[in-house]
């Protein structure tokens, strides 16, 4: 079934096991010198031992003024090559290939993570940093150049097996390349040769400090994704001269850091949205094609091989998800596979808030070092009330590690507000995860209790060693004067189905819930009215998420009223007070109410001092689902 997806390629010197490739991704797990660190190597040989055929590291700066992230590796010096050394020593225990990437940041970084000025081809700023760059002198261009070349020299020396030149996603080359950010008028700027002249040059400098044998990727953007920048028909042009400089494979991306929705596409994106990129670039090159963009599933990945738009195929994020997964789909263990889910929370959000990556459906990343399942010394009974994502992992790694797990849920079934995340649109591979859980939870023999409250009562017939307080949360319900006239309802109701709505809705609340509720709604031919008390909405969402949250919204024909607070119901009239005065917002079929949640306790107290208690998920604080799992995850091996 995925013969082409699992057959080798001859990629420059080196052949590739398979067709399953990782691109570079910032997870910020290096020292700030740019040396490695022992959790930096694990996470990569995780990968390794997964079956991935190709590792590209994440960007390798070639200057610390290059930076665009504190914590990413560095060869700009030979202090540098020990420690990364030892990562491909590591990696290269197995089959796969390990490539390093470099890259500068350009002015796409700041000052508060190289403690400078940004450089760039021309002085503008990136619509993201904002922070104005100086302009290289032609002299400073040649500069660069030789620390390319130099880097890659010590890559050689720390046993890489090529370097993947980053002339993609906005980034220092890709500044030089594109007259969205090259306004130059010297040798570097102006005609589409001049442009590339910098990325040539660095090709030669490469090649001639590592040798001819030593393989090159470049990855590049096929289309900017931005007024002004370049579009396929520029790449193709750009990528008949990056072959004949002596490249050997092209990763073919999108997008800038004007365009993040391109570099890193949410769920609301669909899968290989842009392997028509990588269909063109093939019409123009004999150098194998890399596509990447939303491709989760090995089955996606075989189709896009077969079907001879690319010839290997990049799945970050679902590396991040399940490092396992070629492995697990070489076997036929299809839902054995941890399939991403496009949230952003961890692999994103975490790096945006200069803190190492996380990934919601994987607790272990980042941790593969520090992790071990080995069967509990003492086997327990260990009773886990509530069936949502934290009360599941929980059981799971509980039960993995010997122990007798019973789940109690009070509901029909499980997955809890995870499953409800589900409901909107594009949120639907929620259910793949939970799906994932319930195998998990049968596997390993997990004692399922559905319409079942944990209670006391049980609790001293049954005396488990340890009860997991996985609770969760419930809707803050709604208390204003003539509430008792209107059609309430919560949204977690309407979520899982148990409320239907009139044609003319009002969404109290416009947060993750209530955005994401009135999205649903709207897509179901309602007529929605948000109405938030904040200056904004859904503002607890990464920013490419959102992006798509308010197209739709937008698209669909929400209303929304910011700024205002929910005063009473008169007559059936909903009335609001924004800028201090009462409008009325006129008569609505259903309200539904989303204005926040708060923690399930009730059988803590009872508990307390009779046996061992861990708390977790929105049974401590509701949060999102990322603290949730991890905190269930951890709990089931700290039994």
């Amino acid at each position: 079934m995925l013969k082409n997806v699992f057959s080798p390629i001859k990629v420059g010197s080196k052949e590739a096991i398979n067709r399953f490739v990782v691109p570079a991704m910032v997870v910020n797990y290096c020292n700030e010198d740019g040396t490695a660190t022992e959790k930096y190597i694990s996470y990569h040989e995780a990968k390794a031992k997964g079956g991935w055929g190709t590792i590209i590291t994440e960007d390798y700066a070639v200057t610390p003024k290059g930076k665009g992230f504190t914590g990413i590796p560095g060869l700009w010096d030979d202090s540098q090559i020990e420690g990364h050394s030892k990562l491909t020593e590591r990696v290269h225990q197995y089959d796969s290939l390990i490539i390093a990437q470099i890259y500068h940041a350009g002015r796409q970084t700041n000052h508060l993570v190289i403690n400078d000025q940004p450089v760039a081809p021309s002085p503008i700023p990136c619509p993201v940093n904002q922070e104005t760059p100086h302009e290289l002198e032609t002299e400073e261009v040649k500069e660069l150049v030789a620390k390319f070349g130099d880097s890659a020299l010590r890559a050689k020396k720390a046993g890489f097996d090529g370097v993947e030149i980053h002339g993609g996603h906005g980034y220092l080359i890709a500044q030089f390349m594109s007259l969205y950010s090259n306004k130059r008028t010297d040798e570097y700027g102006g005609s589409l040769h001049n442009r590339m002249r910098f990325p040539l040059e660095i090709i030669e400098d490469v090649k001639k400090k590592a040798g001819d044998d030593f393989t090159i990727f470049f990855r590049m953007s096929g289309d900017e994704l931005v007024p002004g920048g370049r579009n396929i028909e520029d790449t193709k042009a750009m990528s008949i001269l990056l072959e004949d400089a002596g490249v050997d494979v092209l990763n073919i991306s999108a997008g800038t850091y004007g365009s993040m929705h391109g570099i890193i596409p949410p769920a609301a994106i669909e899968h290989g949205w842009i392997t028509d990129f990588a269909a063109e670039v093939k019409k123009v090159v004999d150098i194998p094609v890399i596509t990447v963009g939303r491709i989760n599933d090995p089955l996606l990945a075989e189709s896009v091989i077969k079907s001879g738009k690319a010839d290997l195929v990049a799945m970050g994020r679902a590396s991040l998800a399940d490092p396992d997964l070629p492995k697990k789909a070489l076997a036929g263990d299809f839902d054995e596979i941890v399939q991403c889910i496009g949230c952003l929370q961890g692999c994103v959000g975490k790096i945006l808030e200069a803190k190492p990556a996380q990934c919601v459906l994987n607790p272990a990343l980042g941790r593969e070092a520090e992790i071990e399942l080995n069967p509990a010394a003492e086997k327990k009974k260990v009773f886990v009330a509530g069936g949502g994502p934290a009360g599941l992992e929980a059981a799971i790694k509980a039960s993995e590690r010997g122990h007798e797990v019973h789940l109690y849920e009070k509901e029909d079934k499980l997955g809890g507000q995870f499953y409800l995340a589900s409901v909107p649109p594009e949120k639907g591979e929620i259910t793949s995860f939970i799906a994932w859980q319930k195998k998990q939870l049968k596997k390993n023999k997990v004692n399922i209790h559905l319409n079942t409250k944990l209670s006391q009562k049980i609790i001293d017939s049954e005396e488990p060693d340890t009860v997991i307080l996985a609770t969760g949360s419930k809707p803050i319900e709604m208390n204003i004067e003539g509430m008792e006239q209107a059609q309430l309802v919560n949204a977690h109701n309407v979520l899982d189905g148990n409320v239907s709505t009139g044609a003319k809705v009002a969404v109290i609340g416009g947060g993750l819930i209530g955005s994401e509720t009135a999205n649903h709604l709207a897509n179901h031919g309602k007529d929605v009215t948000i109405i938030e008390m904040l200056s904004d909405i859904a503002v607890d969402e990464p920013a490419s998420v959102r992006k798509f949250l308010l197209e739709e919204l937008a698209d669909k024909d929400v209303k929304i009223l910011t700024d205002s607070k929910v005063k009473e119901f008169k007559e059936e009239e909903l009335i609001v007070l924004k800028d201090d005065q009462e409008k009325s917002l006129g008569k609505f079929d259903t309200i539904v109410v989303a204005i926040g949640l708060k923690s399930v306790i009730d059988l803590e107290d009872s508990l307390e001092g009779k046996t061992e208690i861990i708390k977790i998920g929105d049974a401590v604080k509701p949060r999102k689902v990322l603290e949730a799992i991890y905190e269930g995850f951890d709990a089931g091996l700290a039994i």
